[in-house]
Parts: C-alpha cells; structure tokens; sequence
C-alpha cells in the first residue's frame, strides 16, 4: 500500500525545519524579553472544554472540531486553539496564587476539520500568549506590542493594526438590541448564515465576509457609540498608549468577537502580503473566560497568531535562515584511517563541536563531495600518513586555503 499523509497534513522536511526553528526561536526570545513563560497543553481535551469556551453556536464546534469518544466512552477533542487549554491549566493547578499576574505562552499544533487551502491546514501551527490577572489597558498595549514586535523582529514591516472595543456584560445587551432591530428589517436580503445570526448573535454579522452583506450593513449601528464610561474610558487608554508606543493603528467598528466573554479591547493584525486569507494575529480582552470555566472572576487579554502564515510570507521574501552545517567533515583516505575517523568525531561532539564522518564506506572523492554537499565549514583528511606523522591538512571551504594542524590538538583549534 502507498501511504500518503492525510488530507489537510503536512510535512516539515529537514530542508524546512531550519526556517521553523528559526522563527520559533525568535518568537520565544521576544516572549522572554517580554517575561512570558511557556505552558505546554495536552493536544486533546474534554469536548466540553472547547465547547464553552469557543461557543456551541460557532462552526468549529459544529463543523471543524476533531471530536471522538475514547474507550471509556468521553468525548475527546484535539485542540482547536490554544486559549482554552491555557486557562483550564490556570484554574486546575491554581497559577493564580502564585503570582497575581500569569503570563504564558505556547507554541504547538492545533486541529480543525476545515477546508485545506492556502495557508490553513487541517493540523496547523499557532504561537500565542495569555496575560492572566490584570484589567488595564496597559496590559492590552503590552500584549498588541509584543505581537508586533514578533513580526518585526522578523523584518515583515507591511502589516496593519485594527483595534475595536466590544464592550462589556453591562453595555454590550443594550447594543445587541438596537442592533438586532436595524438588522430585522433587511434580514431577507442577508446571506443564509447572517440570518442564523440575527438572533444567535447580531455582532457577528457586521464580521460576515459576504461582500453583499457588508454592503447591506455599512450604515448601522457600532459598539463604540454605545459604550459605558468604563468601556469607552478604557479604550481611549489603550489608543492613548498605542499612540505614545509609535504603534500606528486604525479603529474598526466592525472588528468583533462572537462570544460574551469577550470583553473592551479586540484586535486583528493583518498584511495584504497573504492575499484573500490576509489575517496575521487576533486578540483581545476576555474578563468572563475564567469565570466560565470554572474559576475565580479573573480579567484576562491574549492573542494567537498562525505559524504557517507567517512562514508563508517569509518564503515570499526569500527569506533565509541560518542554515545547519557541520563545523568539520573528517574524511578517512583509507581503511587504516576509519576507525580512527569515527572515535575522533565522536570525540569532537562530545565537547559541543558538530562534527560529520562518511558512514557508507565511499571513497575519498565521494567523501569530498559530500563535505561539499553538506556545506561543513572546514574539511579533513587522514589516511596512514597523517596517522603516523600526526598531523593533517585541515581546508577551509569557503576560501580553500589549508593548515596544518596537530591530530592530537583538533579539539582545542576548534574551540578557539
């Protein structure tokens, strides 16, 4: 049988890795700069965790989510994103008593059942992060900061910030209800899935992508004349900060959150690089999350972002990362030399050096060409001769200029 990875999966060949280690290292350096510390969730959960937290009535639960029954019987899902996992670990192991702000991050894979295209897999990648504890909105700043940071860090500059307030449990219901009125009155003119939301929940059609939709919705209402004096003073704190950090940004009334949790600040990052699909990064604020879980009252702002769509961009730029590469490809000229070839490599990445030998038996051409192929910096050969004198040629490959050197002292060159 011809095994072939299943629809929607992908490989991460050797030729790829370095570009990912290269973007997560990276990633991790900003959150560590930033002092967010990483927690690391089982890939599959109780159903019932994601079905809260994402929302029963929204097509990942209903449509995407990969959902089975294990032989005790429980419904299992994987992780369809990674907020869900990070706040049940918060409530479960009680981070909360030991630090009064939390601030975690994770990188990893997550699973939703979609329709594979261009830069949306069936098992992709996502990097996010969670500020647990804190109702400001220095910490919404802090959390879009160091998202664009991320992305800047990375060198893609052509990128765009929107910013929404959502409101909260107070002024939030009235909205929905003006809302929900003007949008009545055009209901027979909207898409199929924007009808469902009328009543399910009427913010969410202002987010519809259907072009006539937007066209039948561009008058009405927005949140933002509708927010209390918390709300409203709080989001004009975080255009205030955003403004004194030199981050550009534009307000969007039609950025929303389809979920009651969700609370004040929303935000989307976005290129025009990635075409239709343009979403880098999205967050927000979600004072009731917690709550909803089964914890304390505990305010709470994050964000997640797709690696694959950034890797997408960077593959745009002909972006590339340093490359893996041996220090030293040692040849053996002869047999009499292999054996000593071997140890001595073994030898030199005991003590951190990378170090690279020909394990298939090839001659001495073969071997050079293969010191070539896996672009070491430096070559060496040793046959009987080198052996008996005790010295060698070490070549440059770079430059091809050559040394001698001492067999005996190979470590110490190499560690100076």
């Amino acid at each position: 049988m011809n095994y072939r990875s299943i629809k929607g999966t992908k490989d991460i060949l050797p030729s790829e890795t370095p570009l990912w280690q290269f973007v997560e290292q990276t990633i991790r350096e900003v959150f560590r700069q930033f002092n967010y510390k990483e927690i690391r969730t089982p890939v599959f959960e109780t159903t019932s965790l994601f079905a809260r937290s994402i929302g029963e009535l929204t097509d990942i639960v209903g449509k995407e989510m990969y959902t089975f029954q294990d032989r005790s019987g429980d419904s299992i899902t994987l992780r369809p994103e990674g907020t869900a996992s990070a706040i049940r670990a918060y409530i479960q192991n009680n981070l909360g008593e030991a630090l009064p702000l939390s601030k975690v991050y994770y990188i990893g894979p997550m699973f939703r059942q979609e329709r594979p295209q261009a830069g949306r897999l069936r098992q992709f990648h996502q990097f996010g992060a969670e500020a647990i504890g804190s109702p400001t909105a220095e910490t919404d700043v802090e959390i879009i900061a160091m998202t664009i940071e991320i992305y800047k860090r990375l060198g893609i500059t052509n990128y765009s910030l929107q910013i929404n307030s959502v409101g909260d449990e107070e002024c939030r219901p009235k909205y929905k209800e003006i809302l929900n009125a003007e949008l009545q009155k055009i209901a027979g003119q909207l898409s199929t899935e924007s009808q469902k939301r009328i009543d399910q929940n009427p913010m969410r059609v202002l987010d519809s992508k259907n072009e006539n939709d937007q066209k039948l919705t561009a008058g009405m209402p927005l949140i933002t004349d509708y927010l209390n004096e918390e709300c409203a003073t709080h989001f004009a704190k975080v255009k205030s900060l955003l403004t004194a950090y030199g981050i550009p940004y534009t307000v969007n009334g039609r950025l929303v959150r389809g979920l009651d949790y969700y609370t004040k600040t929303a935000f989307e990052i976005t290129s025009t690089e990635l075409g239709s699909q343009d979403a880098l990064a999205g967050g927000g604020r979600y004072d009731l999350l917690v709550k909803e879980l089964g914890g304390k009252q505990t305010p709470s702002v994050g964000f997640a972002a797709g690696m694959e769509r950034l890797l997408m961009i960077l593959e745009k730029k002909g972006f590339q990362p340093p490359q893996q590469r041996p220090t030293v490809f040692i040849a053996a000229a002869d047999d009499a030399a292999r054996e000593w070839v071997l140890t001595t490599t073994m030898k030199l990445r005991s003590q951190g050096i990378a170090s690279e030998c020909d394990l298939l038996a090839r001659s001495l051409k073969s071997q050079m060409k293969e010191a070539d192929r896996q672009q070491a910096e430096f070559s060496l050969v040793v046959g009987a001769t080198e052996l008996e004198s005790g010295k060698a040629l070490l070549k440059h490959l770079s430059d091809h200029s050559q040394q001698n050197i001492v067999l005996e002292a190979i470590a110490e060159f190499f560690k100076h």
